[in-house]
Order: structure tokens, then sequence, then C-alpha cells
């Protein structure tokens, strides 16, 4: 089964490149070859944080130039926008959603060596960065989602949230809810129970780890070029700082309500972020891998514990249901930190996922349950059609990537 899964994927990955270099109705010109999460039908856009996770599986096998193509058409729309948007939709100018762009970077750059690429990258980056401080920040010096809400309210955006989560919560305004979207959709995590209606009230743990990272990027791209760091590591430990004192309990990072000065009870895959990116000491590292259970299921990991208005309102954000890209924040973090067994275990389940749903429908998907194994998914999408599209994109590329890890 597997040699036909990857026979599948590198068949398939190529039917996904996509090369319109003008603007066509909403589409937004790119000027290099790019990918989609879809062979065809939905999805026939890059997407930001989508495109990480493929550009990982691209390099592993070998497609360097694919993904920096990937890279290079987000330093145009970096360069055109001032940010990167969610994809190169109009319709998709409300939000950007979490910054992994100094991570492809960084891997694109350590596959090729070359500076005069990098250089690029860094004024780049360094416009992203702006964006992030300048429109995405806070009052405790930590940043959030909000996604564009004059765009939001302007274009009743509440319209699409009702839709998705299936029930109009009682209390809130059109306003507030078409405000609440564009935050969601900024995150990635449309929509989930973790910040219940009151995105725009949270400060998130990956977004900020992200960040870091980026801070932390710079300044090794710096020394890279023999440039002055600007400051970069005395803000990325201004940020851990900050993260410490806001974010911290019981040695692992949540959301924090900062305009209520509450700290979220709510266990999400996004507590793994900060053991990806290395930010972590020992003693995080261990209460992460104990906690695993709190998330850990027969065939994976879901991407919340079980928290439920479940009956209420639909989130396809939430237990039971596994996402790829999360996956992926799992098993890595738990093998830089030597959970090496624990974190191959994670990668086998999704292998198997994978493996599995593939013999049964001949098709890789957006997303899976991982309490059932199948794609008895909990899912609403934003034009009210319930049909699970099938998808190469972030399952493929986390594939190439949980393989990897088997083998280690």
């Amino acid at each position: 089964m597997r040699e036909k899964v990857l026979k599948y994927i590198t068949e398939n990955l190529q039917k996904t490149i996509r090369y319109n270099p003008e603007d066509k109705g909403n589409l937004i010109g790119l000027p290099r070859p790019y990918n989609v999460p879809s062979v065809s039908e939905k999805f026939q856009e890059m997407y930001y944080w989508d495109t990480y996770f493929l550009n990982r599986g691209l390099i592993l096998l070998g497609n360097v130039e694919q993904a920096k193509n990937n890279t290079e058409n987000m330093f145009f729309l970096i360069d055109k926008y001032g940010f990167m948007p969610n994809g190169n939709r109009t319709f998709y100018l409300h939000n950007s959603q979490p910054p992994f762009l100094s991570l492809m970077v960084d891997d694109i750059y350590s596959s090729t060596g070359d500076k005069e690429w990098l250089a690029y990258a860094y004024k780049i980056l360094e416009k992203e960065y702006a964006f992030w401080q300048n429109e995405r920040n806070t009052e405790i010096g930590l940043n959030q989602y909000t996604g564009n809400k004059k765009m939001a309210m302007d274009e009743k955006m509440f319209e699409g949230f009702l839709r998705r989560i299936g029930n109009r919560p009682e209390g809130h305004t059109d306003e507030h809810l078409s405000c609440q979207y564009v935050a969601a959709c900024e995150s990635g995590w449309d929509i989930s129970p973790r910040f219940g209606f009151y995105v725009e009230n949270f400060v998130n743990v990956e977004l900020n780890a992200l960040l870091y990272a980026l801070e932390k990027n710079m300044s090794k791209f710096s020394r890279e070029l023999g440039i002055s760091a600007d400051n970069w590591d005395e803000r990325a430990a201004d940020r851990l700082e900050k993260m410490n004192k806001y974010m911290l309990k019981d040695d692992i990072y949540y959301d924090y309500d900062f305009k209520n000065g509450i700290i979220s009870d709510k266990f999400t895959c996004a507590s793994y972020y900060p053991m990806m990116l290395g930010m972590i000491d020992d003693d995080r590292a261990k209460a992460l891998a104990d906690n695993l259970k709190r998330i850990e299921t027969d065939y994976g990991v879901a991407v919340t514990e079980k928290m439920y208005d479940a009956d209420k309102y639909t989130y396809q954000w939430q237990y039971p249901n596994g996402w790829s890209p999360l996956f992926d924040i799992v098993f890595r973090g738990l093998y830089r930190y030597g959970y090496k067994a624990k974190s191959k275990e994670i990668a086998q389940k999704y292998v198997d996922l994978i493996e599995n749903n593939f013999r049964k429908t001949g098709n890789l998907w957006e997303k899976y349950n991982v309490v059932s194994g199948g794609i008895d998914v909990k899912y609403e999408s934003s034009n009210g059609v319930c049909d699970m599209p099938p998808m190469i994109g972030w399952t493929a590329g986390v594939y190439i990537e949980a393989l990897k890890i088997i083998e280690q």
C-alpha cells in the first residue's frame, strides 16, 4: 500500500501545479508556478500555511525548485499587499494565516546555500514582521489574530460564520460574528471551540511561537549575510519573557485571554508549537509528553482534547477531527526533544490512517476522524456544502515527513 500511496502522491503533485501570471477575476496572478492543495474542483489557489507543509514534502522528494517557486510567490504577495494573504484570491485579502514564511526560507536556504536569494528573502521577512507588529499587536506586547474587521463587517461575513457552525450563538451581533470569522480564518482554525466566540480576546500560542521563530531566524540570517542583527535576539528574548509571564501554566503554554486576564484551560495541539520550534526546556518538553494522552487516540492526535458544545455547533477544528499539519507539529516536537519512540508511534499512526483510508477510497483527504479512523469528520463549509474534498497538499507533505521520522 505504501508504494501505491507514494506513486499516487508523486503523480498527482505535478497535477496540482498552476501557472497564472495575470490576475483573472478574483484570482491574483503569481509570477511563478505554484501548488494548489487539490487536483481539481475545490482549493484551486495557493494557501499560506498549507504550503509550508507541502514544501517540506517537496524538498524531501528532491523538488527544491518547486518549493522555492511557492515561496517566491509569497514574496511577491507580501511585496504587493504588505502581508501574506490567506491565499491568492481577492476574497482572501481579509486576513493572513499563521506566519510560517521564515521557516520556509530557512528550509530552502538550508538546501541551496544561496546568499543572494537569502538577502532578498530577508527584506521580505522584514515586511511581514512589520505587518504582525504593527497590525496584530496588543497592549501586553504579544500578538493576536484579528483579520481585517472593516472588510469583514462591510461584506457581512457573519453569514459564512453561521454556515460554518450550523447554529447562531445567542447574544452576538452580525458585526461581532463577522469579525470572529475573519479572525478565526487568520488563525487557520476555522472554526474551533478553542476561542469560543471571542477570538480577538486572545493572544495565541502558535502565533507567538512562530513570531519567536521568525525573530530567531532573522538573527541567524543576519549572521549569514554579515549584516547587523538589529536586536533580533533581544526581540525574541522579550517575546519569550512575555509568553512565560502570561501563557505558561504547569509548564505548558496556553492561549491567554488578555481582555479578562485569564489563561485558557483548553488543551490543544497548539501547545506543541513551542516544542517543535525548540523554544522550551526539558521540563516543559516532559510536560507536553506526559499530557499527550489528553489528545492522543488509537488513530492519532485530535486537534483538541474532548470539549463540547458539539451537539449545538459544528467545529471542524475540534475533537474527534485530526488535521495533518498538527500531526506534523506533534511528532516533530516529540522527536526534537528525544521522545523518539513516541514520535515514531504518532508518525506511524498518521501513515496508517492515510494508507487505510486510501485503500478504501483511493484518495487522500483534508482531515480525518482519529476516533473512528475514517473520514466521518465534523465538517461544515463556508458555502454550506458538506462534502469534504479530497486533498493532496499538506496531507501528502506530512505523509512524506512522517515516513522520514519512522525511518530515522
